[in-house]
């Protein structure tokens, strides 16, 4: 038996020899290693909420900081609190073990670098019980950065439809928002460690095919961007997780068995017995690095960005389109450019027109583009009552 289902196994014998007079309709679930800067107010963030029937599972998972000291001071003074301490596993182990000791109809994921808005709670349990067809509901985030400055907002497809639909491309449930029926996770055996850290992708894929996914609209959690959530290994290794999780579900909607080994790690070798091509293993990988630099250059951190796309562009991409390759070198490029590192920059440009020669005629295309739509809109302005200062004042167009 793996490490992982081994702490699963004694969390759930300890829970079962529990007793609790009172059930909460819900549990919040955070695991906790070495976050000792952001914990507190992660942890303040669940505790201000409007809801109040809840009970706050707390795990440390072998930090070496103060995580541990803070959530004990938090825990002696709320009885709310749940706090564990494990031996140090992965991630999704923790959550494994965090999840096994809830006992409300509901868990709710809290990340420990993260913060809930005071209603998250309150509206996730309102949808859920007027949606029992629902396994998992998550909603939308508003991007922090390290110190907390709000820099964007995310979105995911409201209905179940929209969002299976959008899962073969990307993860269209926020894990930080994740607020499931607790049976619909235990039914599957929760989290899968070998696919880490697209772990929580996997779940919502399985979950999917035994009930209904949806999304709030609103803004139930600031998620914070931070250099110590990415480094190029586990991207590498988030890409084996998520073409390992298609794969699979693959095979069960056609009827078979799941091909992945629980206790396995995810291999290159494994990816090519379940069909994956090193062709679509480069694409995903540069996929989700251009996303993780577009996130970390709007939370401010360039160096950490330019690390990460220098470090892509220094593997295997024989098999990723010239178009692709061509827009990392761009971004490398505006990087140097806000760095003041103005023959890096150009360099950068050199080589994306080398990636892709038809890059040159971007700026033409735009000017175009541009031309066409004031062209088409000074006609318009001609058709209609009041002329152009009509257009202008409610039509508004974009560069």
């Amino acid at each position: 038996m793996g490490r992982g289902r081994r702490y699963l196994g004694q969390v759930m014998d300890m829970n079962q020899s529990e007793k609790a007079s009172v059930l909460p309709a819900v549990s919040v679930v955070l695991v906790a290693c070495n976050v000792e800067r952001y914990l507190a107010e992660a942890m303040e963030s669940i505790l201000n909420q409007t809801f109040r029937d809840f009970e706050f599972v707390v795990t440390d998972f072998g930090s070496s900081d103060a995580s541990a000291r803070i959530i004990s001071s938090y825990a002696a003074k709320d009885d709310r609190i749940r706090f564990y301490s494990i031996p140090h596993c992965g991630l999704s182990e923790a959550r494994n073990a965090g999840c096994a000791r809830a006992r409300g109809k509901y868990i709710a994921i809290m990340d420990a670098d993260d913060v809930s808005l005071p209603d998250r709670l309150k509206l996730q349990l309102e949808f859920m019980e007027s949606h029992p067809e629902v396994g998992v509901l998550g909603g939308a985030v508003e991007c922090i950065d390290a110190t907390g400055k709000p820099f964007t907002m995310w979105r995911n497809p409201s209905e179940d439809q929209e969002i299976q639909t959008s899962l073969w491309e990307q993860c269209s449930l926020f894990q930080p928002t994740a607020f499931m029926r607790r049976e619909a996770f235990s039914e599957i055996g929760g989290y899968r460690s070998p696919l880490a850290p697209a772990e929580d992708y996997d779940l919502w894929l399985r979950i999917g095919e035994r009930s209904r996914l949806a999304n709030l609209p609103q803004v139930v959690v600031q998620y914070r961007v931070h250099p110590s959530q990415v480094s190029m290994r586990r991207r590498l290794q988030q890409t084996f997780g998520i073409l390992a999780a298609r794969a699979s579900a693959v095979e069960r909607r056609r009827g078979k068995a799941d091909p992945l080994n629980p206790e396995k790690e995810i291999t290159q070798e494994e990816l090519t017995s379940l069909g994956v091509t090193t062709g679509m293993l480069q694409r995903e990988l540069v996929i989700d690095m251009e996303r993780s630099v577009r996130n970390l250059c709007s939370a401010g951190e360039h160096s950490v960005a330019l690390l990460m796309a220098l470090d892509v562009l220094q593997t295997d991409l024989s098999q990723v389109e010239g178009w692709r390759i061509c827009n990392i070198h761009i971004a490398v490029a505006q990087i140097y450019w806000k760095q003041k590192k103005v023959i890096r920059s150009f360099g950068a440009v050199i080589r994306a027109v080398s990636a892709y020669p038809p890059v040159v005629l971007r700026p033409v295309k735009r000017r175009l583009m541009r031309d066409g739509k004031e062209s088409s809109t000074m006609m318009a302005s001609r058709s209609l009552p009041g002329g152009s200062e009509r257009v202008r004042n409610n039509v508004p167009m974009a560069e």
